[in-house]
């Protein structure tokens, strides 16, 4: 926001007998950070407003004051014009005391039956459950972009790897679908947290509930709450639905920071697997011939910053006795930094993704190197009647024998390979290509060709219904 802060009046002048010292001001205060939650702060205030209006605990003419006081304010915090005040310590106690500006008695009357407490807990749910909204639709749109590179190399033969040694073939597009997958269960995770954080806490007030006749239900609903909070104490004090949502915002940064560690070492001219479009890359201020893959590089290291959140919030909790405490404001900002890593990281990818340019032919070579068809052919000697330990230690010896001549099982006579059993036939070479290898899987969930097709088709009906 480009509001400007300056320091105006005081909020609890009638309690204490000096004034707050400017570096305790700046110490306690909140609302540099916390001014972004102004709009659902003023959505949460109209509810509560007409709520009370409702039952007849404010007049009509007071609610029609305070919306047009509200609306005076949204249009100037929009504009810029709006002047936060350090001295009102908070986002909440500045549009307070706008609102009492501009409607006099009415903006006053507007706190009747609530506490900043319950406030402050209404307004960072109303924000969070908008921020997965988003973050939903945002890892929706990564998805189908994966789908969309899994479905150009549904073919493409790659070498799988187990303890980054050469394992199986598999192809190219079965390799992305494993991301499309884990970030599959990021949706779901999200998808699960938003029910817990959308119940609604106000008419809790301080700790202990109000002795007006509010009606806590009406102003769920107005505000498409789900429920409302059954318990004063914990209402405003819990933050377990913020740090449900940075552990899954973790989950999210860890399988985009896994991806970004495998773009990384594909991109190497030593391995050449991919190409990253020039737009998600920079250069060297020393060496010309540089390209490095910065967007990749940089989402690796912010999942040590969401991840070092999480943390922040547990321990923040850790030691809270009942009700609200002073602590609960150092809350805001690991959550906020954690939504805004989250959402650009999310934006980047889903865009980086259509700028990835795959090379078949070096792919195709490395999955030359290191048997990676062995299975295949204890495989085929299990079928033909051997018992799967004595035909693991057959192909075993075959590979040694391999190593030995620098050759490929591909590369040995029949003749070769069956010194090693005599019900090798002439058959055996199908089954050690890298096509007849990835093409004989063919099961959910396999790594066949026709079974990666499949399985795009089902994710992208999924994701597009």
């Amino acid at each position: 926001m480009t509001s400007q802060f300056s320091k105006k009046s005081e909020a609890w002048s009638a309690r204490f007998s000096e004034p707050v010292s400017d570096l305790v001001k700046r110490y306690t205060a909140s609302v540099f950070f916390d001014n972004r939650m102004a709009s659902v702060d003023i959505q949460g205030s109209l509810a509560h407003a007409e709520m009370l209006q409702a039952q007849n605990i404010i007049t009509a003419q007071d609610y029609a004051d305070i919306q047009r006081g509200m609306a005076q304010i949204s249009a100037e915090i929009v504009s810029g014009k709006f002047e936060w005040l350090l001295d009102l310590e908070d986002v909440h106690l500045n549009i307070e005391k706008r609102l009492t500006e501009l409607v006099g008695d009415a903006g006053k009357r507007l706190h009747t039956g609530r506490s900043r407490n319950d406030q402050v807990a209404t307004d960072i749910r109303l924000y969070m459950r908008s921020a997965i909204d988003n973050i939903i639709d945002l890892i929706g749109a990564f998805r189908l972009s994966l789908l969309d590179l899994a479905e150009k190399h549904s073919d493409t033969i790659l070498p799988g790897f187990t303890h980054m040694q050469v394992a199986q073939p598999i192809t190219f597009g079965h390799h992305i679908l494993a991301y499309v997958e884990m970030f599959g269960r990021d949706a779901e995770r999200m998808v699960d947290c938003r029910k817990r954080v959308n119940r609604l806490p106000l008419g809790a007030a301080a700790l202990a509930g109000t002795t007006f006749p509010i009606d806590r239900q009406r102003v769920a609903r107005t505000l498409g709450f789900d429920d409302v909070c059954h318990n004063s104490l914990d209402a405003v004090s819990d933050r377990d639905f913020a740090i449900e949502f940075c552990a899954a915002a973790s989950l999210v940064m860890t399988h985009i920071s896994r991806m970004s560690e495998e773009l990384i070492i594909w991109m190497s001219p030593r391995v050449g697997f991919i190409d990253i479009a020039d737009r998600f890359c920079t250069g060297s201020s020393i060496m010309p011939q540089k390209k490095n893959p910065d967007v990749p590089e940089l989402a690796r290291g912010k999942t040590g910053r969401v991840n070092g959140n999480l943390i922040a919030l547990l321990t923040l909790m850790k030691g809270q006795p009942l009700a609200y405490n002073k602590d609960n404001q150092e809350d805001k900002e690991p959550l906020f930094d954690t939504v805004d890593t989250l959402i650009d990281t999310l934006r980047i990818f889903a865009d980086m993704a259509t700028g990835i340019s795959v090379k078949p032919e070096a792919m195709r070579a490395a999955a030359l190197q290191g048997y990676a068809t062995a299975t295949d052919l204890a495989d085929y000697l299990v079928k033909k009647g051997l018992p799967f330990r004595d035909a693991h230690e057959a192909v075993a010896l075959a590979v040694r024998t391999c190593v030995d001549k620098a050759c490929d099982l591909s590369d040995m006579s029949l003749a070769e390979l069956q010194a090693f059993s005599s019900l090798i036939e002439a058959d055996v070479f199908e089954v050690l290509t890298l096509e007849g290898s990835v093409a004989a899987r063919d099961h959910v969930g396999g790594t066949a060709p026709n079974q990666v097709r499949l399985a795009i088709a089902r994710l992208r009906t999924q994701l597009t219904k």
